[in-house]
């Protein structure tokens, strides 16, 4: 059923984000992108509003999440955060806070890639289709409630609970296609 919506000539995307490009956004639901400061403070409300502590390891983790465009794995962010701090930085403590993050919507993970990236819009909730590029490794997503929402339908009709659609495409961008 996926399938055929998505090779579907009618079919459209809901929202297209660029993370690495400069990229229109259009949303067919609403949510605020942050960036800079205001997207430290969305994250830190949203992960307190969950339950959970905005401590000094997790702010250092989500801000150096923050300042890639890229998905970055939990070992780059140990190895920048170790040098920036003068110590080392475990990457299995990066880990887990990486899974605080994503459990909680504060960031994606890129599973063919073993990486991640920060989420602009700590708090909505949705299920992201990955488009990852093979040449320069530039990362956008597509929101669309209605194609992931069938692919979670199918899982749970499968009888699987909790189903998360984990939706990444491979191919080339539009700048390295050219």
């Amino acid at each position: 059923m996926a399938t055929t919506a998505a090779t579907s000539a009618n079919w459209k995307p809901a929202a297209v984000h660029a993370i690495s490009s400069g990229m229109a956004t259009a949303h067919k639901h609403t949510h605020k992108e942050h960036e800079g400061e205001a997207l430290i403070d969305a994250a830190k409300r949203s992960l307190e509003d969950q339950g959970e502590r905005w401590t000094g390891m997790r702010a250092e983790v989500f801000e150096e999440l923050a300042k890639h465009s890229r998905p970055v794995s939990a070992y780059d962010i140990a190895e920048n955060l170790s040098n920036q701090r003068g110590s080392r930085v475990a990457p299995n403590s990066v880990y887990r806070i990486l899974d605080i993050f994503v459990r909680n919507n504060l960031a994606n993970r890129i599973e063919s890639a073993n990486a991640f990236l920060v989420n602009s819009h700590p708090g909505c909730r949705h299920d992201c289709i990955f488009l990852i590029c093979d040449d320069c490794g530039a990362a956008d997503h597509i929101d669309d409630d209605r194609l992931t929402g069938a692919l979670r339908e199918a899982g749970q009709g499968a009888g699987y609970a909790e189903v998360r659609p984990v939706v990444e495409l491979r191919g080339m961008c539009g700048a390295c296609a050219k």
